[in-house]
């Protein structure tokens, strides 16, 4: 026989006297094939070629390099296991030699034979070999059968769009095919176990499926079903399964089989259908209906109709009244800066006016009336600034029990006589962080809303109580707080009202009763300060709001008098940068007033020249909004040229701009020479 894969030929390597020679013909006489080879190159060259059993004497092997035919050997397939016949000399076997048992391990499937030994002997073995290779080229033709069929069969499923599954009993150990993940929406390298083919159930259709899927395990029904599989992108889509039970040898079940495919396509056609089906009944229905009745439905259609003009101007007006407030916050940052500048000339020029004039009670009462409205209309600016949530928050620490048994005459005056108003407020409080002017205005808004929701009187209570954050706080950051309840016994809210509370521009008023922007401001100064607000409320049970304050360890400021003996401030030499001429000549002749000298600059080009210059300069004192570079830049070009000069920023705007990095002291305009006196003071030493 020739070599072969599948050759059973009995291949020899006997190098001493005519050992290969008789081997040869006993093998042949017993009717098997049979080849001897000269030395181990051709032997080995031979059992890679295709062979059934090598017959091996073990002198011939002794002192060559077996690692070649070892390593083939450990490469053979999974269905094969070469067998080799070791003929070695008595005492030679591996009971009593090491060097065999060494070889048996080397070379697998190894049977010794001593010599001397019965030509039977040889006969029997190789025999036994051969047909033990002979079984094994069986098995490898019953596998490439398999594999074949195993490709045609994925053939088919590719071709049908179908993805394999196996669910492993008792375990429930999942195992699928690439294209079956992907009907989940998983990668072929994700991992996808029974757990997760569950998690992604729809919730709508989970008990469904599961009811099936136990008739299929508790009773060998046949398993079909069609369920949404929510994908991780969120997406859903449609999944067919079908599959049957397999038993194993003992009659039991061993696993569920079957396969899957995406159907979404196919039912997002029949729900369209079932749709178009449904409007078309509708539409006879009604048709008939109306066709019946035609004189009642005019009217109902009439009556729906002006319902719906209505409702669509009411939507018109409140979307009018959002319009005008969204435009009116866009506006009044830059209004805002506009006034205070106009006021910071109108009021530093009644100032040195009121200081330089004769004393005329009638003059000085006609500059105090000019003041008190300069005053006034700095009060609108900042309102202005609250609106647009550019106010410039003083958080400190504060004794919130205090601020609020404060405000008691002013609630009560606010909320009325059918307002009963509670308190309960613990005495061992520890200080909040708060700004306490604006907390103020907030409880009070708060206090008004809950008034409104109780149209036929009341009572309103308000609670405090220490809260402590964890890392289940969404909201808030761990730590230690302070929440502020006010609870009303009015009508409450429904769940869809309370989700749309803090939103801007939402109202449950009429419109031109309220701005709907109560809650989100309360809400703004809350999270500003670093706390939130809380809201629960359910219709006929009133409703509480929660202002969710952080506590510190700092104590609360105490409020002190101020010592009226002021110390003589040295004259300074200050460079006063402004681009508006009215306010650069108040505030100058206010520097000079107070014995400074100036040198004024109109622009921030204008000051860096000075700065660049030999001009002594005690401290720099400019305006943030200018033409070409503001306040911010040209501070920060200064700390290159003079790094230790003092720096005072004065600027209509709470705020400065996002991205400024400097930590400068500012100056609020309109302000007041003693105010500016009091600021170049700290600044100066």
């Amino acid at each position: 026989m020739k070599p072969g894969l599948s050759s059973e030929r009995a291949v020899i390597l006997a190098p001493n006297g005519r050992d290969a020679a008789v081997a040869e013909a006993l093998i042949r006489e017993a009717g098997y094939y049979a080849q001897a080879c000269p030395d181990f190159t051709a032997l080995a060259r031979e059992i890679e070629g295709g062979a059934g059993v090598a017959v091996i004497a073990d002198e011939a092997i002794k002192t060559v390099d077996l690692r070649g035919l070892g390593q083939w050997l450990h490469d053979q397939p999974s269905w094969s296991d070469f067998p080799i016949v070791l003929l070695t000399h008595q005492g030679g076997g591996p009971e009593r030699n090491p060097d065999a048992a060494r070889l048996g391990q080397l070379l697998g499937n190894v049977t010794f034979i001593e010599r001397p030994f019965h030509p039977t002997t040889l006969i029997s073995v190789v025999g036994s070999a051969v047909r033990g290779r002979r079984r094994q080229y069986q098995t490898r033709a019953i596998l490439e059968n398999l594999s074949e069929s195993e490709g045609l069969l994925q053939t088919a499923l590719n071709a049908g769009r179908l993805g394999a599954l196996e669910l492993h009993l008792p375990g429930l150990e999942l195992e699928v095919s690439d294209t079956c993940k992907s009907f989940f929406g998983r990668r072929s390298d994700d991992p996808f176990t029974f757990e997760d083919l569950q998690g992604s159930i729809h919730p709508d259709d989970r008990e469904r499926r599961q009811q099936a899927l136990d008739a299929t395990l508790q009773r060998g029904a046949d398993y079909n079903v069609e369920y949404r599989s929510i994908w991780p992108d969120g997406s859903v889509h449609w999944i067919e399964t079908r599959a049957r039970m397999v038993r194993g040898p003992d009659g039991r079940f061993k696993s569920l089989v079957g396969v899957s495919v995406d159907i979404s396509a196919r039912k997002t056609a029949d729900i369209e259908r079932d749709n178009l089906l449904d409007q078309l009944t509708a539409e006879r229905t009604a048709l008939a209906e109306l066709t019946a009745n035609l004189e009642q439905r005019v009217g109902e259609r009439t009556s729906d109709l002006m319902k719906e003009v209505a409702a669509r101007e009411r939507a018109q007006e409140q979307l009018r009244q959002a319009q005008k407030m969204e435009t009116i916050g866009q506006l009044t940052g830059g209004v805002a800066h506009d006034f205070n500048n106009l006021l910071m000339a109108v009021m530093g020029n009644l100032e040195l006016l009121r200081k330089r004039i004769p004393e005329d009670p009638r003059l000085h009462r006609l500059i105090d009336g000019a003041l008190q409205g300069a005053e006034r209309g700095a009060s609108l600016t900042q309102r202005l600034l609250a609106f647009a949530r550019q106010q410039d928050l003083k958080a400190v620490a504060v004794d919130l029990g205090g601020l609020v048994r404060g405000m008691i005459d002013l609630l009560e005056r606010s909320l009325g006589p059918r307002v009963a108003l509670r308190l309960d407020i613990p005495d061992d409080l520890p200080p909040a962080r708060i700004d306490a002017n604006q907390l103020e205005l907030a409880i009070l808004n708060l206090a008004i809303n809950a008034r409104d929701a109780m149209q036929d009187g009341g009572s309103i209570d308000i609670r405090i109580r220490r809260y402590r954050a964890n890392d289940g706080d969404v909201a808030l950051k761990p730590g230690d707080y302070l929440k502020v309840s006010l609870i009303d016994n009015g009508g409450g809210m429904s769940a869809e009202t309370l989700t749309k509370a803090i939103e801007p521009f939402f109202s449950t008023k009429p419109v031109g009763k309220g701005t709907g922007l109560g809650l989100s401001m309360v809400h703004g100064l809350a999270v500003q300060l670093g706390g939130t607000l809380e809201l629960s409320s359910l219709i006929g049970s009133g409703t509480t709001a929660t202002l969710v304050l952080p506590v510190t360890t700092t104590a609360p400021e105490a409020i002190g008098i101020m010592d009226p003996v002021r110390r003589a401030a040295r004259s300074a030499i200050i460079l006063f940068v402004d681009d508006d001429p009215l306010i650069a000549m108040s505030t100058m002749e206010m520097l000079e007033d107070l014995g400074h000298r100036v040198i004024a600059a109109n622009s921030g080009r204008h000051a860096l020249d000075i700065l660049n210059s030999a001009q002594p300069l005690d401290l720099m004192m400019t305006d943030h909004v200018m033409p070409g570079m503001t306040g911010i830049e040209l501070a920060a070009a200064s700390r290159a040229v003079r790094p230790s000069l003092p720096i005072l920023l004065a600027t209509g705007y709470a705020e400065l701009p996002e991205g400024a990095q400097l930590d400068l002291p500012r100056l609020a305009k309109p302000y007041h020479q003693d105010q500016l006196r009091d600021r170049l003071d700290q600044l100066l030493g």
